[in-house]
């Protein structure tokens, strides 16, 4: 029987996610940055790098101003998850913006075109 291998860099990533969208939600008092839902973290092999993807329901200048606030948040955060988080090294973090939920509902949109092409008609 095959064991699943998990690497520890994926279950700290979802560790780092949790916590990060807890701290995000209760500790942080930026306005800017309300709205910000946290979408999934990728964490380096060395855990000392985590790319946190963010999406936000609000428009450009509204999304720019929310990253913003997050970089201009990412020391307390981060400082936040040490406290939280027993690790030698607590990573460095890197906001950006989750593009993968627009592209996603473009695939699908463009698979149901084919679909319907395809179907045949009576």
């Amino acid at each position: 029987m095959a064991k699943t291998a998990y690497k520890r860099a994926s279950r700290v990533a979802d560790q780092i996610r949790m916590e990060v969208a807890e701290i995000i939600m209760r500790k942080t008092k930026d306005p800017r940055v309300a709205s910000v839902t946290v979408t999934d973290v990728k964490l380096t092999d060395d855990l000392r790098l985590a790319r946190i993807f963010v999406t936000t329901g609000a428009d450009g200048q509204h999304e720019a101003e929310a990253l913003a606030g997050l970089a201009q948040a990412g020391g307390f955060i981060r400082a936040e998850l040490g406290r939280r988080l027993h690790l030698r090294y607590t990573p460095e973090l890197i906001f950006q913006k989750d593009v993968s939920g627009p592209r996603g509902d473009r695939i699908l949109a463009l698979l149901e075109q084919v679909e319907a092409k395809d179907t045949p008609r009576d």
